[in-house]
Order: structure tokens, then C-alpha cells, then sequence
């Protein structure tokens, strides 16, 4: 028997694995051909701010022949694609068009940290807190439950960057308590000192709030639908009629109607990747979000492509790992694979 579910888990393994290298074939071609669909030549624009600077019009068309072969913009779209291939498996993203010369790589080694410190405890806190307070309020039901229900329902709703426009209206202008904009005040340099930290983190309180909210909501929500069902089974009632203690109770309930939530966590990562692109783009945060949308209003190809692609693995990786704790927590999963035998 061990032997069966071990081949049943392999084939399950299998199966995902090559979904998801398919999947993120697709997801490389897009990456490339979606950003070419906006209109504008990157190296014309490049080339007209230094007209504006007065550079003379020979020199002007040597540059744009110069920028348009070191980019492979003078290449057919087939030819840019199998050198964008190329450049993808040798990790290399190219050079970007708008910070000419630096590479890619390394601006958005520069911007990653910012985007990682916002998103991870945003999503962690929130989807635990959420959860939490779903499972409680499905237990007590009621006054509290309602009003957990229609808050967190509200929150759920709220789009990212109309949260953080509110908060910044509200916290920010009206009641200026915290920064409009930014990742620190202007005269700082980071650095790992306690001042710099201090200040960053005041920076910091809007944006991780704009996104911890709406997370809270959401979680509150799924778990509190799940919790509702796990109590409406027989295994509760029976532990009511044993005597076993609230606490007791919500933890089983809570146990039980965790494995949706754990789809959700995954879900929560791509979902969060975008709210907080938009989110630091409010916010004027130094992450991926001001850089994504600074790169696609001056047609950057290189740096749109490495964004993304950064963002869609690890989509891609979140969903492939939280399959495999299926596998694992569920043993229906293995069982259905072995039926299929």
C-alpha cells in the first residue's frame, strides 16, 4: 500500500510539473509580445528628448542606428525572440532603454527588497489575522459576527489603490500623521542605521496598511464561509455535547477549514502582486510597482519583460508549491490518482 500512494504521489508530481513548465513557456511568449504591442518606438522617444537638448540631426540618426542595433530592434520580431530566449535562460534581462546603461538586473536588484518588505508581512499578517478573526466570528455569530462579516465583506471589495488614495486623504493631507509619498525622506541615503530605519518605516506604515486591510477582508471572509460549514457538522455538535471548551472548538474548526485558505495564501500572492504595484505607484514607494509603471510610459521592453517575468514566476511557483501541500495534506488527491490506475 505505501508503495501505491508513493506512485500515485509521483504521478500526481509529474502531472503538475509538467503543467507548469507548459504554463510558463506561455507565460515567457506573452512576456515578450505583449509589451511590444504598445504603441511607440523606445529608441525614437530616446532619441527625441536629446533633440530637445539641442543635439544636431546627423548625430540624432547615428544614435537612433547605434541604439536601434544594441537593442536588436533592427532585428526581426522572431529573431529578438530567440535572443530574448537565450538572454532568459542565461539569466541575463538585457539593458534598459530609460537607464541606459544599466542592466536590468541590477536596477531591479536595487527596487526588489522594497517591493519584499511591503508584500510578504502584508500578506502573511493579513491572511492570518483574517483567518483568525473569520473563524471567530463564524463560532460567536450574532452582533459580532455581522459586524465582522460586513466589514470585512466591505474591505474585500475596496480596490487597492482606492484604499491607499483614502488613506492618504485622509491620514496624509487632511491629518498629515504620516508622508504622502515615498520610501524615506528626502536627504537620506540607505543605509543600516537606526536612523534611516526609523524613518523608513514611517514611510512604510500607509502603504503596509492600504494592504494589509484589504487582505484582512478577504481571508475573513473565505475562512468565516468555511468555519460556517464546519460547524453545521457532526463532529461539533458532538464535541458541544461532550463539554470541550470554546478555544478547543475554533482550533478544530479552524484546523478543518484551513485547506481552502491554503489555495487562498497562494492566490494572495498573485493577487498582492498587483495591488501592490499600484499601491506603490500611490505611494511613490522605491519598488517594483513605480518602476513597472515608470518603464511602460517610456516603452522600456527590457524592463517591462523583466518585471513581469520576475512576477509570473513566482506565481507560478507559489501555486506549484501550495499543489504539492495538496498532495501531502489532502489524501484524496493520492487516492483519486490511484483510482485513475
Amino acid at each position: 500500500m505505501p508503495k501505491l500512494i508513493d506512485s500515485a504521489f509521483a504521478r500526481y508530481l509529474l502531472q503538475k510539473i509538467l503543467w507548469y513548465v507548459l504554463a510558463f513557456f506561455v507565460a515567457v511568449a506573452l512576456n515578450f509580445f505583449l509589451p511590444r504591442l504598445i504603441p511607440g518606438n523606445p529608441v525614437a522617444v530616446i532619441v527625441s528628448q536629446m533633440a530637445q537638448q539641442g543635439v544636431q540631426s546627423a548625430a540624432l540618426e547615428r544614435l537612433y542606428a547605434t541604439y536601434m542595433a544594441e537593442f536588436g530592434l533592427d532585428q526581426p520580431v522572431h529573431v529578438q525572440f530567440i535572443r530574448y530566449l537565450s538572454g532568459v535562460f542565461r539569466g541575463d534581462l538585457g539593458t534598459s532603454f530609460m537607464l541606459y546603461p544599466s542592466k536590468v538586473s541590477d536596477v531591479i536588484r536595487s527596487a526588489l527588497p522594497w517591493t519584499l518588505a511591503l508584500q510578504i508581512p502584508a500578506i502573511l499578517v493579513g491572511w492570518t489575522l483574517g483567518n483568525v478573526l473569520g473563524a471567530v466570528a463564524a463560532y460567536k455569530r450574532g452582533v459580532f459576527d455581522r459586524t465582522v462579516f460586513i466589514s470585512a465583506l466591505a474591505l474585500s471589495r475596496v480596490p487597492y489603490y482606492c484604499l491607499a488614495i483614502i488613506l492618504v486623504y485622509l491620514l496624509a493631507v487632511t491629518w498629515p500623521v504620516f508622508p504622502v509619498a515615498g520610501g524615506y525622506s528626502f536627504g537620506f541615503y540607505p543605509e543600516w542605521s537606526l536612523e534611516f530605519i526609523l524613518d523608513a518605516l514611517y514611510h512604510y506604515t500607509l502603504p503596509f496598511l492600504s494592504l494589509v486591510m484589504v487582505a484582512i477582508g478577504g481571508a475573513a471572509v473565505g475562512m468565516r464561509e468555511m468555519s460556517i460549514y464546519e460547524l453545521g457538522t457532526d463532529y461539533v455538535n458532538y464535541a458541544k455535547r461532550l463539554g470541550i471548551s470554546d478555544a478547543k472548538v475554533v482550533r478544530y474548526v479552524f484546523r478543518n477549514a484551513m485547506l481552502p485558505q491554503v489555495t487562498g495564501l497562494a492566490l494572495a500572492f498573485g493577487t498582492m502582486v498587483g495591488g501592490a504595484l499600484v499601491t506603490e505607484n500611490v505611494f511613490s514607494y522605491p519598488g517594483l510597482g513605480t518602476l513597472l509603471f515608470s518603464a511602460i510610459r517610456q516603452n522600456d521592453y527590457p524592463m517591462i519583460q523583466g518585471i513581469t517575468l520576475m512576477i509570473t514566476v513566482t506565481v507560478l511557483i507559489a501555486n506549484f508549491l501550495v499543489e504539492i501541500a495538496y498532495g501531502f495534506i489532502d489524501p484524496r488527491i493520492r487516492a483519486a490518482q490511484v483510482g485513475e490506475k
